[in-house]
């Protein structure tokens, strides 16, 4: 996509997948994928961020062989994922209102 995609909006899609359910990185990083062409060097710290702000916790889970780490959102970060819910109906009203026509900063 053409617009970019700051860190505040990929935590929000972040909390918003793990709030359906759990998932491991590279899950969440395809399905960020579908708006946003970022890498995991840009995802991974925005995950370890929501996690000492204590929005999500971690398990390991064995997958063939392999273990991965799954989120978990917690109660914290569905009080978070509710707060920028709000702000990101209130900035998307505000953007359609100007793309619309119905919002203009008049001139004094």
């Amino acid at each position: 996509m053409y617009f970019p995609t700051s860190a505040t909006l990929i935590e929000f899609l972040i909390l918003s997948i793990i709030e359906k359910n759990d998932s491991y990185g590279y899950e969440i990083s395809q399905t960020i994928k579908l708006v946003a062409n970022i890498k995991e060097s840009t995802l991974y710290p925005i995950l370890k961020k929501i996690g000492q702000a204590g929005y999500v916790t971690t398990y390991s889970q064995e997958y063939q062989g392999r273990k991965r780490k799954y989120y978990r959102i917690t109660p914290e970060g569905t009080d978070h994922l509710a707060f920028l819910r709000g702000e990101w109906q209130s900035y998307k009203d505000t953007v359609d209102g100007i793309i619309e026509g119905r919002l203009r900063h008049d001139k004094d």
